[in-house]
């Protein structure tokens, strides 16, 4: 089979990719995902002070802290005006046909490796017990995907913070592709800093035909390895979405609304979207919990009824660092914390027994006491930090969930379908993708 054959089989596209004019200050122009920080304001306008009178991802993205702000529908206007406008006044460079192999250096000393390509819609399938080749990790909020086409129905561009896992011990597609391109002096077409001290980024652009070849090879040994392409019940994704799993299934509904309106068409670039892949195995991926805050709830009658739930053990400890490392070396352990109604600070782990993931089993029952006992607010925060930093403000509950191991991960995904929403994160809140590469949704 020619690389093209099995590119087409596997739902991978070599896509136009558009990045600045060289001398675009890329440090203003990159900004990290929409869903991150979604508490923490200051974040956004010290991202907003960067990228004032620069060109910048900023101003052609919602960040969800805003949301739910009354000037909502202005700002959806303004991101498709400023998308058209970079696309008219030449902001970005001529597009290049080509993948792209990425090395990210976090904040936290890691370097996480990647490849930017394009996948095909029609192999991709957010619904659980789905047998298609691209799969999601975590339970799809139907509710959330409509307002998010609201943004990609007229937009011109998109860009991605979509992250698609992989399962190669090999390190074949990925790692082995940089190893490659690097040996063969590929062009690097970004090098610089993060903003907000996010690390550095660095891109090499991936045009070979051998290339292509030793990637296509890889995922023909991918696939092979991992009963991918099996129709029973031992079959197992190529492909899972780590992250941007709703923007995975908005890009799949807008092509699917555009279908139903053009029965004769078949080829657009809306059946396509930019995406990163990461191997599950890259030593520079970890694998963080997603925690939970409630705002305005009770905790001692949350930690009865979770205890209670899950058959658990109660334990009072003495400071933020004791249970940030009880919870963060244990699988089945909870932590809250609050203020008592006297401004006392507590920590307090819940620990039980749990044969698969805590998360699992803790979602469900944090469901069931919220259409319990009331209003409360429930919010998901990446970073142990952040999550520490709200469980010290009045009124408000953190919770902190354990690590998640990669052990088994894809047959999990396999053969119990999608976890609970918002269980895992790649990386701290910093470390998630940056917007960087743009591709046009238009002819």
């Amino acid at each position: 089979m020619s690389y093209k054959s099995i590119f087409a089989k596997y739902g991978i596209s070599v896509p136009e990719i558009l990045l600045p004019k060289k001398g675009t200050d890329l440090k203003a122009w990159a900004v990290i995902a929409c869903d991150q920080f979604t508490q923490n304001r200051q974040y956004w306008k010290n991202a907003v002070d960067m990228a004032v009178d620069k060109p910048s991802m900023l101003h052609c993205i919602l960040p969800e802290v805003y949301l739910e702000d009354n000037d909502r529908e202005e700002r959806l206007a303004n991101i498709n005006s400023t998308m058209q406008k970079y696309l008219d006044t030449g902001v970005f460079a001529e597009p290049s046909k080509c993948m792209i192999y990425l090395e990210r250096k976090t904040a936290y000393g890691r370097t996480r490796k990647g490849l930017v390509t394009a996948v095909d819609l029609e192999t991709y399938d957010w619904k659980p017990y789905s047998d298609a080749k691209i799969r999601a990790t975590e339970q799809t909020i139907e509710e959330r995907i409509p307002p998010r086409m609201e943004i990609r129905r007229n937009a011109p561009l998109e860009s991605p913070h979509i992250m698609l896992l992989v399962s190669d011990s090999e390190r074949l597609l990925v790692e082995k592709t940089g190893e490659k391109a690097k040996a063969m002096n590929a062009a690097v077409v970004y090098d610089t800093d993060l903003m907000l001290e996010s690390g550095h980024i660095t891109g090499y652009a991936i045009k070979d035909e051998s290339l292509f070849e030793h990637i296509a090879n890889s995922i023909l040994r991918i696939a092979q390895k991992n009963n991918v392409d099996k129709t029973d019940e031992t079959s197992s994704p190529l492909f899972a979405a780590g992250d941007g799993n709703h923007s995975l299934a908005t890009a799949k509904a807008v092509w699917n609304e555009y279908k139903s309106k053009n029965p004769d068409v078949t080829e657009h670039p809306l059946r396509y979207a930019l995406v990163e892949i990461v191997n599950i195995y890259d030593e520079g991926l970890t694998f963080e919990p997603i925690h939970r805050v409630l705002f305005g709830s009770l905790p001692e009658m949350l930690i009865r009824y979770v205890s209670a739930e899950l058959s658990a053990t109660v334990y009072h400890l003495e400071s933020a660092e004791e249970l940030d490392e009880e919870v963060k070396s244990s699988q089945e352990a909870l932590g809250v914390i609050f203020k008592t109604e006297t401004g006392e600070q507590r920590y307090t782990m819940i620990d039980a027994i749990c044969p698969d993931l805590m998360v699992s089993y803790f979602q469900p029952i944090l469901d069931t006491f919220l259409s319990i006992f009331g209003d409360a607010e429930l919010d998901f925060i990446h970073g142990s930090d952040e999550i520490f930093r709200l469980g010290s403000q009045e009124n408000t509950i953190g919770i902190l969930l354990p690590q998640i191991s990669k052990d088994n991960f894809f047959k999990t995904i396999a053969s119990c379908g999608v976890l609970p929403r918002k269980s895992f994160s790649m990386g701290e809140a910093s470390e998630k993708r940056f917007y960087m590469e743009c591709r046009k949704l238009t002819k």
